[in-house]
């Protein structure tokens, strides 16, 4: 997307700065759990302008909020924030000072919500395009680090894949009961504690060099009365983002940036799908059950980008062989539904996932082997389909090979499948969370 000021053929700095800042445990511990004001607690008692002026350190701004039951999705200019009553996400792009936002969200959630202390803090990016661009401490990962451990006692930072290719870069803090540590300031991290039935997750995919069938839709050329948001949700059902997820579950903000470039966010209900409901956990309302995705494009040629992430706690893959469009995907769907979306000639694949509950399958599988496997099944198995769509006339469309454009029967939209080589495959242990790592490179890039 183009930053205020930048025309489509500046370069611009698509893989964001991800920071997530846990203030308790999960939405029933936070102070106020038993004293709601119009059904918020925590976080999200917090007054917007309160975000918008942490947003203007960061530098950038509000374009549209959507609110479901248990968080607020704010769609930014560079990218997104989401605040659940214990959590905060602030994912931002471009020269954005994303970092620098963090003391005073420390100081929001004191002033405005009782919550003084930080129960975890995590801070992620991809490696940059044109890491020399970035200001502040995001000129270089080491002091981004130094900046986080001027703030944290209990850090530790990670270069996870090849330093000189694709790589992901995770600064985290972790349990101390320490409490004599010798670096300075208030803020301690307390062991983790997962109460809920299902694990702490979250996927990304992160993706390059998109196809130039992919990148033109998101080169913007619209007027009135059509607006940046009720284009942007015409271009959501048009090229399949809309059935990423079941549409009935769904929550969707879009927007369209102009010249170019394209920004979401999505609520999903994911509870009330069969495959979750039957957890007596959610029938009993003992966690939440509201998840999140956002996808960020940014088009042009020679710096082509996009990226999901979610953090609906998928399951690897399915017994079903078709895909049931009303029910939550499984990962290896959700992988094949994004992926043919973009059609990246690269990609890297994270999933972050709490392992107290990350216990190994009656095979012996973990869930982050379970992870890779289905991101290979994803991207790197032949595409052999029965494909038929209205528009072939009933012709038979088995015969494609992998890069050809064929047609979903499930969805009745177009897609184009790639077949992928996997270059990277990374498994990590962090503690309180595993790590799964993945990068992958379609066999026509150049």
């Amino acid at each position: 997307m183009a930053e205020a000021g930048e025309t489509a053929s500046a370069p611009f700095e698509g893989p964001e700065k991800l920071l997530e800042i846990w203030f308790a445990p999960s939405a029933s511990a936070v102070p106020d759990a038993n004293s709601p004001e119009n059904g918020r607690t925590g976080l999200r008692k917090v007054p917007s302008a309160a975000w918008e002026e942490m947003l203007a350190i960061v530098k950038c701004q509000v374009l549209s909020v959507v609110s479901g039951a248990e968080m607020d999705a704010y769609l930014l200019s560079e990218s997104s924030l989401f605040v659940s009553p214990h959590r905060i996400i602030l994912k931002t792009c471009g020269t954005t000072l994303n970092l620098l936002g963090l003391p005073r969200i420390l100081e929001i959630a004191t002033n405005h919500a009782n919550m003084p202390s930080v129960y975890q803090c995590f801070y992620s990016r991809k490696s940059f395009m044109f890491p020399e661009r970035q200001l502040g401490p995001h000129r270089d990962w080491q002091q981004e680090v130094q900046f986080l451990d001027n703030i944290f006692r209990n850090g530790a930072a990670y270069n996870v894949g090849k330093v000189n290719g694709d790589h992901w870069l995770l600064y985290m803090t972790t349990p101390s009961d320490d409490s004599g540590a010798t670096r300075s300031l208030s803020y301690s991290v307390s062991p983790p504690l997962i109460e809920n039935a299902f694990p702490d997750y979250t996927i990304e995919i992160l993706m390059s060099d998109l196809s130039p069938a992919a990148r033109q839709p998101f080169f913007s050329t619209f007027s009135s009365p059509e607006t940046p948001s009720s284009h942007a949700l015409s271009l959501s059902r048009c090229i399949g983002i809309t059935d990423i997820f079941p549409p009935h579950l769904t929550t969707l903000d879009a927007y369209s940036f102009s010249p170019c470039g394209y920004s979401s966010n999505a609520l999903i209900r994911w509870g009330e799908d069969p495959f979750f409901s039957s957890s007596s956990n959610i029938a009993d309302g003992a966690f939440a059950v509201e998840g999140y995705y956002t996808i960020h494009v940014t088009p042009e040629e020679g710096w082509s980008y996009a990226s999901f992430e979610c953090n609906v706690p998928l399951h690897p893959t399915r017994s079903s062989s078709a895909p049931d469009m009303n029910a939550i995907p499984d990962l290896k769907t959700l992988v094949q539904r994004v992926v043919s979306i973009f059609q990246p000639g690269r990609l890297s694949l994270t999933l972050f996932i709490s392992s107290e509950d990350n216990e190994s399958d009656e095979t012996g599988e973990s869930p982050v082997e379970a992870a890779q496997r289905a991101f290979r099944a994803a991207l790197c198995a032949p595409v052999v389909e029965e494909q038929t769509h209205p528009e072939t006339n009933g012709v038979n469309e088995k015969s494609l090979d992998e890069n050809s454009p064929s047609y979903s029967s499930t969805t009745g939209k177009k897609e184009v499948r790639r077949r992928y080589r996997r270059t990277d495959k990374i498994n990590y242990e962090f503690g309180a969370y595993d790590l799964a790592f993945a990068s992958f490179e379609s066999y026509d890039h150049k």
